[in-house]
């Protein structure tokens, strides 16, 4: 496969007849729980491309939901891969030691800020990193209470589910969840300061659980000062600020980290999908005064495994030498000319986002469903987040005038369906 395109190449009905054959057995087998917005049969990647079974290519704004950072298939992130492959798979890192562990939580405590050395769990996934960040909490407070905000999005077992406000779906049928969860409207300390006065005492406090850029919840930046006023509060009550960092980080906002933006210091971060291009890997990074349980606390057979650390040690190095700069500059590129397709749609109503996670708002749920199935028809991979907004968020290795196609496609999209 190619690794540079200029335009995408759809040669056949979508899906295809070879995508058709391999939908027929998902439909059969696979766990019906599956959200799936349309027919794509992913065969191989490069770069911010997608081609699909039947050789139909397609510029990927997705990422595979902002997983691959450094692009489908990074030669680099491969030759780590394949390298450590051949000597070590796993030997889980929870019972023995091996280097690239060891090596990967140097490197994520160097670029994680605070005022010392940082501790760092591993596993699998984001959800498991947030289950671990509330673990930790009511281990070091000993407290229980927990405080979240609507729309957000932490996971789907059990503890992150609790902490979820986004959608109904994800909780319908679950109940009873974790108990001592509090929801409060995202962007507003007051309302934290209400809860604390009125039904909940201070000192119950665990944690403040936050995103510093919503995901799922339609990629809401904090508003200006409300990341600082939750340290404060964090700072007078004992609670401990947790971000979640799990689709915003990892360069994807223009900084390592979204919550850097705002100029705070969490106790806690939760980071996954682009930490290691496209390998399962979450991880939980604390203060070291922070993690201060002992042996048997909290434990993972396969998180930090060898191939995902060496991925992501790989990742990291390729974000500190220009991806993280790419991600600014190229997202503003696409901002601006997204910002020119709302000009002149109607039916658009803003973008809002950082760096190359940017979203655009559209009028109803209905027409962005369209708007999505559109895009794929045209070529362009691109996802909903939120009631009705279209989510951009393709690999950090995205070029400017990728991004311009990818808004001059977006337009088109919307001329066919409005």
């Amino acid at each position: 496969m190619e690794t540079t395109y200029k335009q995408p190449r759809i040669s056949t009905d979508l899906p295809g007849p070879k995508a058709r054959a391999v939908l027929e057995a998902d439909e059969k087998y696979v766990s019906p729980s599956y959200t799936r917005d349309y027919p794509l049969v992913a065969e191989q990647g490069r770069g911010c491309w997608i081609e699909d079974i039947d050789e139909n290519l397609f510029l990927d704004m997705t990422a595979g939901i902002a997983v691959c950072a450094t692009g489908h298939c990074h030669p680099e992130v491969v030759a780590a891969i394949r390298e450590q492959s051949e000597k070590l798979l796993h030997m889980s890192g929870t019972d023995f030691y091996y280097r690239a562990q060891a090596d990967l939580a140097a490197a994520l405590s160097a670029i994680t800020p605070g005022p010392g050395p940082k501790r760092v769990f591993f596993g699998n996934s984001g959800a498991e990193a947030i289950e671990c960040a509330l673990k930790l909490a009511r281990w070091h407070t000993k407290r229980q209470t927990i405080i979240a905000f609507e729309g957000a999005f932490h996971g789907r077992t059990m503890g992150a589910l609790s902490l979820t406000a986004s959608k109904p779906v994800h909780k319908a049928n679950f109940s009873p969840l974790v108990p001592g969860v509090h929801h409060v409207p995202f962007g507003d300390a007051d309302a934290v300061e209400r809860i604390l006065g009125r039904f909940v005492p201070e000192a119950e406090v665990a944690a403040i659980f936050v995103e510093a850029l919503q995901g799922e919840g339609g990629y809401n930046p904090a508003p200006p000062g409300f990341l600082m006023r939750l340290r404060q509060i964090c700072d007078r009550t004992g609670a401990l600020l947790v971000c979640d960092e799990v689709q915003s980080g990892m360069g994807r906002t223009g900084t390592m980290w979204a919550f850097e933006h705002d100029g705070v210091v969490p106790d806690i971060l939760a980071s996954a999908k682009g930490i290691a291009s496209g390998l399962p890997l979450g991880a939980c990074i604390a203060q070291e005064n922070v993690m201060d349980w002992g042996p048997g606390a909290h434990a993972s057979t396969f998180g930090g495994n060898p191939l995902a650390c060496c991925a992501a040690l790989t990742t990291i190095r390729l974000l500190k030498d220009g991806l993280i700069d790419n991600a600014e500059a190229v997202g503003r590129v696409l901002r601006g000319k997204l910002e020119e397709v709302v000009e002149k749609n109607a039916s658009l109503t803003e973008v809002r986002g950082r760096g190359l996670m940017l979203a655009v708002e559209t009028t109803s749920p209905d027409l962005r469903n369209k708007i999505v199935w559109e895009c794929f028809r045209k070529g362009l991979l691109v996802l909903g987040c939120g009631k009705s907004a279209v989510r951009f968020s393709p690999p950090l290795v995205l070029q400017a005038e990728e991004a311009e196609l990818a808004a001059s496609l977006f337009a088109e999209a919307i001329e066919k369906v409005v």
